[in-house]
């Protein structure tokens, strides 16, 4: 009798533990305890990881994670807390705390948060979402001396990853200041150098570490080169780096570590968040580009 008390005791025990909460708005939740009491304050800055995972009936799929690169941050403002998500429930949680919970995609609809199902959100779905709260600042200086942090570790882990797919496929390349590398098949003209304030006409073909191409002005019937003044930012910072060590009629590879990319964002369907990008590049000519126009004289006040 006793053996089967403890058994039902250990049952009730589990199954509280997966139990959810409801928020005000009806979000299903839990707060896994982290192990500190003290509570988030208001004003200060939360750094956390972040993940939504698409539930549609046997398949998911990650939409969106923050763990494993760069942690999320934002300013904890209660007066600012949201409805049907995870900041409705912050001022129950610590630093520690692991939040998980449940997001209706027919509730999301319904409250106008998506405009209409689609191949992603669609009807009977579900987005299971999960947060960990990993520190607390009380000034911007710290989050943003942080946040350098994090960045610097992420691009040396994806020029780590650079590095091994260069040794993989035999490329020997020269690294840039910023972490870029570029392999040098033909440096071009010396006397011609693609340097700063200097237009570079360049033929190219972009691609993925996994080899899938995400643009290209190469073999296109018409196509005309892209024109890129160095020093403008016009481009990616890996592109500015990486140019420069070219002259008029150089051919070679770019290799490009996702921080000096486009970094978190996706840019288009082709390039997820945090994509190395490789692009084979010949420059076609370096010239000195045409001044700007001159800007007119405001017209005089009237007095």
């Amino acid at each position: 009798m006793k053996q089967l008390t403890a058994i039902l005791a250990i049952t009730l025990m589990l199954a509280s533990c997966n139990q959810y909460d409801k928020s005000k708005s009806g979000m299903p939740y839990k707060i896994k305890k982290g192990g500190s009491t003290a509570k988030l304050k208001q004003g200060q800055f939360l750094k956390f990881n972040i993940e939504y995972i698409v539930s549609n009936g046997n398949k998911d799929s990650v939409l969106n994670s923050s763990y494993g690169h760069i942690p999320a941050y934002m300013r904890y403002d209660t007066a600012q807390a949201g409805k049907y998500n995870f900041t409705e429930v912050l001022n129950q949680a610590s630093v520690g705390d692991k939040i998980e919970f449940t997001l209706s995609i027919d509730s999301l609809k319904n409250m106008g948060m998506i405009p209409d199902y689609n191949g992603i959100f669609k009807k009977g779905g579900a987005i299971k979402g999960k947060v960990d709260l990993i520190a607390v600042f009380d000034t911007e200086e710290l989050v943003r001396a942080d946040v350098q942090k994090e960045e610097e570790v992420e691009k040396q882990k994806e020029i780590k990853a650079l590095e091994a797919y260069m040794s993989k496929k035999g490329i020997k390349a020269q690294k840039t200041p910023g972490g870029a590398f570029v392999e040098l098949t033909n440096a071009g003209d010396a006397t011609l150098k693609a340097d700063s304030g200097k237009q570079v006409s360049v033929m190219y073909k972009g691609y993925t570490e996994d080899g899938k191409e995400f643009d290209s002005n190469i073999g296109k019937p018409g196509a005309t080169p892209l024109n890129v003044v160095i020093g403008s930012r016009s481009v990616i910072a890996g592109w500015e780096e990486g140019l420069r060590f070219f002259g008029k009629g150089g051919k070679g590879r770019i290799l490009v570590p996702a921080m000096l990319g486009y970094g978190q964002q996706a840019a288009g369907p082709s390039i997820p968040p945090y994509s190395n990008l490789i692009f084979d590049v010949e420059i076609v000519d370096v010239t000195t580009p045409a001044p700007p126009p001159p800007t007119a004289a405001p017209a005089p006040t009237k007095k």
